[in-house]
């Protein structure tokens, strides 16, 4: 790392210590020419994701689109805030993980549905009736009949 106050082409790691949600590393450096020191941050660089929305538009991936539609599902549920905080990082995780720079939305509904399916039944109902554009009550009567299969 090059020296912020004499531009010498090295430094000398002091002390390293991770922020408290393990996103990023600060480095406490010494320069060897001049001795003094200084601090640097090292954080993740994600590669950006674009979601191909149904209608062929794209838009960037956005954790908080997706915490606002779960928080939506579970409203009035027994499901805190934890959880939900919990459910997105999952989401958010599998998007990355598959390493594409592209990712269609019903890819990332049906990742959210998974994650909501294993909380709370009540809320995958909820939001499977809107993401699934729900149009009478013999599509709620299947969803529910292939929960009963499942259990």
């Amino acid at each position: 790392m090059k020296c912020v106050y004499c531009g010498y082409e090295d430094s000398k790691v002091i002390d390293s210590r991770t922020n408290e949600d393990f996103t990023s590393i600060r480095r406490r450096r010494e320069c060897p020419k001049c001795g003094r020191r200084f601090t640097t941050f090292e954080v993740y660089e994600t590669i950006p994701v674009m979601v191909i929305k149904s209608d062929g538009s794209r838009q960037s991936f956005d954790r908080e689109k997706i915490r606002r539609g779960i928080v939506r599902a579970c409203e009035k549920r027994p499901v805190t805030m934890a959880k939900i905080d919990e459910m997105v990082n999952n989401i958010e995780k599998e998007v990355y993980n598959s390493l594409a720079q592209e990712i269609d939305s019903k890819t990332i509904g049906e990742y959210v549905m998974q994650e909501i399916k294993k909380v709370d039944e009540v809320a995958y109902i909820r939001f499977a009736s809107v993401y699934r554009r729900f149009a009478d009550i013999d599509n709620f009567i299947e969803l529910l009949n292939s929960i009963k299969k499942d259990k």
